[in-house]
């Protein structure tokens, strides 16, 4: 902030000194500083007067580019806009045309002074996304509350956490409850509700009530750095277009400074007029620096990462952007993926005797910790189980005791072992039979349902061209129950994860360069897959390391619609870079050919800069569009 003001002031100063020195000029009768020199000698203070306000106004405004080319003339590194810039003004200069000279080195400070905007403004944006670092870390030691440095929490330890405080590493709410911002993390605007038991992410901010902790991870371990460190390591990771303009800028910029010098030599040679194509040789390397493709390019993609970013969408350089937009076919696990990864009762049969059924059953599996029993009971009705002794047989069921009665619930064979005469159901879905004192009562249905927008997000990757498949390792009545619910295209059941990366290794060998196979696991047991995709994108795996370190996009919210939404993102930022790319190689090609033709006319140098910094700062500009 304080170098752009600094720039502003120098190229406001330098703007009126310009003005003074056009003033002068006007009020003289002589119609160009050749006539100046002509009429006036060296010797005579006139001279003088006239050229000082407008070397004083270049040297104000553009000091710093003739010491920067100077600096890497030097160091080997010649063709840069910095050479480019001084060796056309300083030919302005000796040709004097001083107006020229000074006015084309204002717009193109001003040029600079719009791209340090745009650049300040797009790491200002990322790194107040990113400011989610806490400070400190509030420790009871020896009954004592110490506060030390996140870095120096240790698993186990007690933590105190007030209102307006962040989290320092991922932990477990010990007592009291509160409301958690977890914006910054997730991208979700409504807080997070926790009590006793819960995990708490670390960067999180408490909104109200004190609420003591059990740190779970180090520091280094937290989510917070884990996000840090990909946020901050996605820049280095170079999309194939930012790859291609740094390549093409190494090879441009030495011909066009060729082209400029068979310009200013041949022609003349033959033409005459030595002055008037120098010119025109000086006026094609200010058309011709590449400046406008070497900095919006990467800020397209900067920007890009981080308006993914602020939507929970942390993607790992421009290189995961660009593949990301060009996917078009999508596997997806479908257990915490496609599916909640939780159990849900989805049926009850007999339907009139629900009630009792699921009175029975709750009974039964109320002291038992597995996911079918804790979705059975969550469902049923409250019950009291005092008086029952509960027997679990393994891979069977469970058998509840109390004087006068025996419930059982579990498989069919637990039921046929027991000799109660039962219809089996044949459906997808898992069943627990349920039978009181001999009897059949009927039997609960339970399942791995389907996330609310899993369909909405097939049907609107399916619209767009997509192909969409769901391989899994569960049973393939249960997985083809759920493809067909959500409508994806084709469904592999009974995988184990070797199979997966083989029909993932296969689906690569066949997808043509111009698309990508992206997968979409849930960041555990996945990561040989998602590592291998062109994509691998984790579904809420912001506290699995496999996550972080296999896939290339990191989705924070456990939503698949962030697939729909961050593939957006990169196709738009892919948008822009073409059209960044198209507009300046257009302009500036037409301008060259202009100037190397003389057919530029007598605003060929302003005309030129316009092409140079004008056309720099619509790319940029447009580039900024990625942050909205």
């Amino acid at each position: 902030m304080k170098k752009n003001k600094k720039l502003l002031i120098r190229i406001l100063v330098a703007f009126a000194v310009f003005l003074v020195g056009i003033v002068l000029y006007k009020l003289t009768p002589l119609k160009s500083f050749g006539e100046v020199a002509e009429k006036w000698s060296f010797g005579d203070y006139r001279f003088y007067l006239f050229i000082l306000p407008f070397l004083a106004a270049y040297l104000i405004v553009g000091y710093d580019v003739i010491l920067k080319a100077g600096r890497n003339l030097l160091s080997g590194r010649l063709l840069d806009e910095n050479f480019l810039m001084v060796v056309a003004t300083f030919g302005a200069i000796a040709l004097l045309d001083l107006p020229e000279a000074c006015g084309v080195m204002l717009f193109y400070q001003v040029g600079e002074l719009f791209q340090r905007y745009a650049v300040g403004k797009s790491r200002r944006s990322i790194a107040a996304l990113m400011d989610i670092r806490p400070d400190i870390a509030r420790v009871l030691r020896d009954g004592k509350e110490v506060v030390i440095s996140p870095e120096e929490v240790e698993i186990g330890d007690v933590l105190i956490l007030r209102a307006g405080e962040r989290v320092p590493v991922d932990s477990v709410v010990l007592e009291g409850k509160g409301s958690f911002d977890t914006s910054s993390l997730t991208g979700e605007s409504l807080p997070r509700d926790v009590r006793a038991g819960e995990e708490v992410l670390s960067g999180s901010i408490n909104i109200w009530g004190e609420v003591k902790l059990r740190a779970c991870k180090k520091y280094d371990d937290s989510t917070v750095r884990k996000i840090l460190d990909l946020v901050q390591n996605a820049a280095a990771k170079k999309a194939k277009a930012e790859n291609f303009i740094t390549k093409f800028a190494r090879y441009y910029t030495p011909v066009v400074v060729i082209a400029a010098l068979l310009i200013g030599v041949i022609p003349p040679i033959f033409l005459k007029d030595w002055g008037g194509w120098i010119k025109k040789a000086l006026t094609f390397l200010v058309v011709s620096c590449p400046c406008a493709l070497v900095i919006s390019v990467p800020l397209s993609f900067f920007g890009g990462i981080g308006g993914a970013s602020k939507r929970g969408i942390l993607v790992k350089g421009g290189g995961a952007l660009e593949r990301l937009a060009k996917a078009n076919v999508f596997v997806f696990d479908k257990t915490g993926t496609i599916t909640k990864g939780s159990f849900s009762v989805v049926d009850v049969f007999p339907a009139e005797r629900a009630k009792e059924i699921l009175t029975a059953a709750a009974i039964a599996e109320g002291a038992s910790n597995h996911p079918i029993a804790r979705s059975v009971v969550e469902f049923a009705p409250a019950v009291e189980r005092d008086g029952y002794e509960v027997e679990e047989i393994a891979g069977r069921g469970v058998k509840a005791v109390k004087k006068g009665g025996v419930i059982l619930v579990g498989n069919a064979a637990f039921l046929k072992e027991q000799g109660i005469p039962f219809e089996e159901a044949q459906n997808p879905f898992t069943t627990l039979y349920v039978a009181e004192n001999g009897a059949y009562l009927g039997r609960v249905m339970v399942s791995d349902v389907p996330k609310e927008n899993a369909a909405e997000v097939i049907r609107g990757l399916k619209a767009e061209g997509c192909r969409t498949i769901m391989l899994t390792g569960d049973r393939e009545a249960t997985a083809k129950a759920v493809a067909a619910e959500v409508g994806v295209d084709e469904c592999v059941a009974d995988l184990l994860p070797q199979d997966k990366a083989a029909w993932v290794e296969t689906l690569l060998s066949k997808e043509t360069k111009d698309g990508a196979v992206c997968f979409v696991g849930d960041g555990i047991n996945d990561a040989p897959v998602l590592a291998m995709a062109d994509v691998g994108v984790s579904m809420g795996g912001i506290g699995s390391d496999a996550a972080i370190e296999a896939s290339d996009v990191v989705l924070m919210q456990d939503d698949l619609a962030s697939i729909k939404e961050g593939r957006r993102i990169a196709k738009k930022t892919m948008r822009i870079v073409r059209e960044n790319v198209v507009v300046a190689l257009g302009i500036k090609v037409g301008v060259m050919l202009l100037t190397a033709l003389g057919l530029m006319g007598a605003f060929a140098m302003w005309l030129a800069v316009f092409a140079d910094v004008g056309v720099a700062m619509l790319a940029i500009i447009n580039a900024m569009r990625t942050l909205r």
